[in-house]
């Protein structure tokens, strides 16, 4: 009997720690580094469509590693975020089910891993070019301290998301030596601003006496300011886009003035947006709305399509 119970314990043990615990901390690796989020790096590509390489195979191929490098850091910030935050999140209905925070996965093994991924992904940009690489460790740096101190500051703490949307859409224009339009910079912050808030507001109203519990911050906002805020940023995003499009320098680059055709699809989407926030209690995580949410997801595409046809002209538009 003794001996049969000693050799069923070990077998007990090894099973359990050599098999499906194994392939569990890869999951929640995975997991922790977040790629339902990564559709927020597709600014990458603003550069190369607008510069009108998008057929061209050196510039698509550098777009498309620029991406990966931006996947692998925003994932490296996800991770810290999470290693900072564990406590915190414990408290929220959902984030309390993050790795981290339920203690499936360790913060010394997660942060070593974030440590290699950041590592490898900034080998990778420096090899790009010097000046991707600046942006890409400029956008670690900048996210890491938000992950710290900046997201505990009023205003700077959405300001700070939005910059980090910004030195995306920047990086992918230097990656490929294409001028940076300062119509791309001021679209990209106002409509980052416009998601950053928004989500602000999602938590805030779904924490309900809690959120401050959870995020500290959120106490120095209301309902009704961030409302404010977005009614704005929602005018700002709109009326820069419209003045984009009819621009004579726009004109003048594409040869067409037919870009403001895209601009219905902008006021849908931004309206849907809001329409979700306040009757659908959504705008939590902007990329799971705009995967889940099939009109808005059909009117992102539609509007890259439109856009593909009128810059590039494939049909002789």
């Amino acid at each position: 009997m003794a001996r049969r119970s000693a050799t069923h314990t070990p077998a007990r043990g090894s099973s359990d720690r050599g098999g499906a615990p194994a392939w569990s901390i890869v999951t929640h690796i995975i997991r922790s580094l977040r790629p339902e989020q990564w559709t927020k790096n597709l600014i990458v590509f603003a550069g190369l469509l607008f510069a009108q390489k998008l057929f061209n195979p050196v510039a698509l191929a550098r777009t498309l590693t620029a991406f990966a490098a931006f996947c692998a850091l925003s994932g490296v910030v996800y991770i810290v975020n999470d290693i900072f935050d564990r406590e915190a999140d414990r408290l929220h209905p959902t984030k309390a089910k993050r790795p981290i925070a339920s203690g499936a996965l360790s913060p010394g093994l997660a942060g070593a891993v974030a440590a290699v991924l950041g590592s490898g992904a900034l080998a990778v940009s420096f090899y790009l070019g010097t000046w991707f690489g600046v942006v890409a460790a400029s956008y670690l740096v900048l996210q890491t301290l938000y992950s710290g101190p900046l997201k505990h500051i009023v205003i700077l703490d959405v300001l700070t998301i939005a910059i980090g949307f910004v030195l995306r859409a920047i990086a992918g224009a230097v990656v490929i030596d294409a001028p940076i339009s300062h119509w791309l910079l001021v679209v990209t912050i106002l409509l980052a601003l416009f998601l950053a808030l928004s989500k602000r507001r999602h938590e805030l109203v779904m924490l309900a006496d809690g959120a401050v519990g959870h995020r500290p911050i959120l106490g120095e906002y209301s309902p009704y300011l961030l409302d404010q805020m977005i009614s704005v940023v929602t005018a700002s995003t709109l009326v820069a886009y419209i003045f984009y499009c009819i621009s004579p320098e726009t004109t003048e680059k594409f040869g067409t003035d037919l870009l403001g055709l895209t601009i219905p699809f902008p006021l849908y989407g931004i309206f849907r947006y809001l329409y979700l926030v306040h009757r659908r209690e959504g705008g939590g995580s902007p990329s799971q709305m705009l995967l889940n949410d099939r009109p808005l997801l059909v009117c992102v595409a539609l509007w890259a399509l439109v856009v593909v046809v009128i810059v590039y002209r494939p049909f002789g538009v």
